[in-house]
């Protein structure tokens, strides 16, 4: 699985801008296959005839058990062999998956290939990270990273629209059929695109993961922006994921409506701020602290203005107070990821990034929709429809202990930061 026959082309701008293209693609439909369950959760309760709890297990905990647990052994493999190789693999496997949510009669059945998505993206991103280390410099890193993770609001946004559109004129079987095969298309064009870049470190791929984990765990800022991040995504993939379902049920939209409405949040708020978080960081960058700075300070805004949109009598005002924390909520993506690239030596950085993501996706995903969705079965008697709303009220607090978190990175980070190695 390495890329000894095929030698690596000279990593030109022009190139890398390619290489980062690609990556892009691939993290939209990393990000489209978990939220078209999101779009369809009416649909499919209805057919299948689920509990809100257990499509937030759907949702988040049958995703992130596997998705979780496996991202540092396939970290460990991309980086001791090739991490175009492990993503390309990575994509058609999630892919495959998603198609067979297509074909499910059942919870458990839903559970189990909701398992094989998770399996599948668990080697997509953290070698995803360590390849846009290499293709391009520290100075222009972090904006790489924000432009890689615009595949969230990107993805998020076309699994709402494409989820909504199919099922509308067809039926919510054919919309995970759909994207799934499109995936599976698209991994073979990525293989034959994106080459392994030349390692600068001799050693590359040899250090074992207790290695790994022995530095990160002496570094404090690693832990306290791990958990920052993941009371963050455990607001925010919980959120994703049920919002759709709050804007049909506390203002009576349909699904097309909701579809436009949510994608429009999330295109507009996310990708502007998960971009704005790259290009900040790269320009602040000079001070290694305000890696975690500028997230604490956007989630600082985040909490209160998601729970004043989710309070609002109208869903036109409930825009407005929604778009900014859409955009704050996902800023932290480029500083933060760009900061744990700086924790190890680079020949360390997908397994770090792995670290890192299996302590946010344990949390953030395993937890969120789950947390929500049991809240409100808990919460319907006394709420009846309102119900989901006022979980996600009490969800968005979790970004006040995101904006602790952050704030007492700073001063550590600047201690545990790694220099780039000379060329």
């Amino acid at each position: 699985m390495t890329d000894t026959a095929v030698p690596a082309p000279k990593p030109t701008a022009r190139y890398s801008a390619l290489v980062l293209a690609m990556l892009l693609l691939v993290y939209t439909f990393n990000f489209l296959d978990r939220q078209i369950l999101g779009i369809l959760v009416q649909p499919i309760k209805s057919e299948l005839g689920l509990s809100d709890t257990q499509l937030g297990l759907l949702g988040g905990t049958a995703f992130a058990i596997l998705y979780s647990t496996l991202a540092i052994p396939l970290a460990l493999i991309a980086d001791r062999t090739s991490r175009s190789w492990v993503i390309t693999i990575s994509l058609a496997v999630w892919s495959l998956f998603t198609a067979l949510c297509g074909m499910a009669t059942s919870f458990g059945q839903m559970f189990l290939f909701r398992l094989g998505v998770g399996v599948g993206e668990a080697g997509g991103v953290a070698p995803s990270y360590a390849l846009i280390a290499d293709y391009f410099p520290p100075e222009r890193r972090a904006r790489a990273l924000g432009i890689y993770s615009m595949g969230i609001p990107i993805g998020l946004a076309a699994g709402t629209l494409l989820g909504a559109f199919i099922a509308t004129y067809i039926d919510w079987r054919a919309a995970f059929i759909a994207v799934g095969v499109a995936g599976l298309l698209i991994a073979p064009v990525f293989r034959l695109v994106v080459k392994e870049p030349v390692r600068a470190v001799a050693p590359v791929g040899r250090a074992p993961v207790s290695a790994v984990f022995a530095i990160l765990a002496k570094k404090p800022s690693f832990w306290l922006m791990a958990f920052a991040a993941s009371m963050s995504s455990l607001a925010g993939y919980g959120l994703a994921f049920w919002v759709p379902s709050l804007l049909m049920r506390s203002y009576g939209f349909d699904l097309p409506s909701t579809s436009l409405y949510f994608a429009s949040l999330l295109l507009v708020g996310g990708a502007s701020g998960v971009f704005l978080g790259g290009v900040l960081a790269d320009r602040l960058g000079g001070d290694r602290g305000n890696y975690a700075k500028l997230p604490a300070y956007a989630w600082l805004i985040t909490g209160p203005l998601f729970i004043a949109g989710f309070l609002s009598p109208s869903p036109y005002i409930a825009w407005f107070f929604l778009i900014i924390p859409n955009a704050l909520n996902i800023l932290w993506l480029g500083p933060l990821t760009t900061a744990v690239q700086h924790l190890v030596p680079p020949h360390m950085r997908a397994t770090a990034s792995a670290s890192f993501l299996l302590i946010n996706n344990l949390i953030g995903l395993g937890v969120g929709s789950f947390a929500i969705g049991a809240l409100s079965d808990a919460l319907k008697v006394s709420f009846g429809e309102d119900a989901l709303r006022y979980s996600a009220v009490a969800v968005a607090c979790f970004y006040v202990l995101a904006t602790i978190l952050a704030f007492l990175a700073v001063k550590p980070l600047r201690r545990d930061w790694v220099d780039e190695p000379a060329a």
